[in-house]
């Protein structure tokens, strides 16, 4: 066993030796190996794993350098900073499967949103950011100037306004992490988090233009420049957390520029692991076992790859540990 991790990995590489344990450690070990080989990363972020406060292992996975690029729902995008400013306003539901339709009604009334076991206050959390947001879009539009979305959040998060409302250690919020590293950002189907419905009702009342927020096709062209300059050498690995559209997304960029664009030398994706709980069947993607990815042009016949059938507030952080020889 190595001394040279602490007691986490240490842990880990004691115990975790079957199964899907084994599987995580497979996963963790390839990782580490397709960054020392001079390998980038792109994580990808579905569901709400900001609300599950991944940020408190993937803001120091950014600080050291572990990820190059992520992608991740406008939900993922927000929720990290709303959680940074509201944080003593959550309300714990820990037993949300006994809630009955009144008991969910009574959370709306009291302008909670619950995500599983936890509750996000609308006016601390969602209205709070709103308020500064729509000045850096409203400046924007004004300007005649564009940009994607991860970038008015990381205008926001280093202009110091929010500093203010900050209820927890700012170095546990993976946003600002990614925004003082101006790590690149791609958010897929944006429109359809809290911030991306409230910028359509601010078009909708023509208090801004659509065309000052940079769209779903102008974040694919800037990927697809991003992916061409970067996977050189070791190539571009894709660690997968939950599946949906911020891994469906991204992914897609390599058969586009082999198969759509004709550009014959680019690389396969040179890593892949998916964590995710979704049944192996009915068509599903997030439920698609890796090899599938190999009829689509994403992954090669050689590409490792590794699948960990669990629950991702669990294991990606320990994955995350593991790489952090925490």
């Amino acid at each position: 066993m190595s001394t040279t991790r602490g007691p986490i990995s240490q842990f880990m590489e004691r115990n975790y030796l079957h199964f899907n344990a084994a599987a995580m450690m497979d996963a963790a070990k390839g990782y580490e190996t397709h960054l020392d080989e001079g390998g980038k990363m792109m994580i990808t972020l579905a569901g709400a794993m900001s609300t599950a406060e991944l940020g408190i292992s993937l803001a120091e996975m950014i600080r050291q350098d572990k990820v190059s690029i992520i992608s991740c729902t406008g939900a993922n995008l927000e929720e990290d900073i709303m959680n940074l400013v509201a944080h003593s306003h959550y309300k714990r539901v820990p037993n949300y499967r006994d809630l009955s339709p009144q008991d969910e009604w009574d959370l709306l009334e009291n302008h909670y949103n619950r995500v599983t076991d936890t509750c996000i206050p609308e006016e601390e959390a969602f209205r709070r950011l709103q308020k500064h947001i729509y000045k850096i879009w409203k400046d924007a539009d004004n300007a005649g100037e564009r940009y994607f979305p991860h970038e008015f959040m990381y205008k926001m998060l280093l202009s110091g306004d929010l500093e203010q409302y900050y209820e927890i250690d700012p170095k546990n919020s993976w946003m600002l992490a990614a925004a003082e590293k101006n790590l690149p950002i791609v958010v897929p189907g944006w429109e359809d988090s809290t911030m991306g419905n409230i910028f359509a009702s601010y078009v909708m009342k023509s208090e801004v233009k659509a065309t000052t927020m940079k769209s779903g096709i102008e974040y694919m062209g800037w990927l697809a420049d991003w992916y061409i300059k970067n996977s050189d050498g070791k190539g571009i690995g894709f660690f997968q957390i939950g599946g949906g559209i911020a891994g469906d997304f991204p992914i897609c960029v390599v058969p586009m520029l082999y198969q759509d664009l004709e550009m014959e030398n680019i690389p396969f994706w040179s890593y892949f692991c998916q964590i995710s709980d979704s049944t192996t069947s009915y068509g599903s993607y997030s439920g698609a076992v890796p090899n599938e990815k190999i009829t689509w042009g994403k992954l090669d016949i050689n590409t490792p790859k590794f699948i960990v059938e669990s629950d991702a507030t669990i294991v990606a952080p320990l994955i995350f540990a593991w790489i952090l020889k925490m």
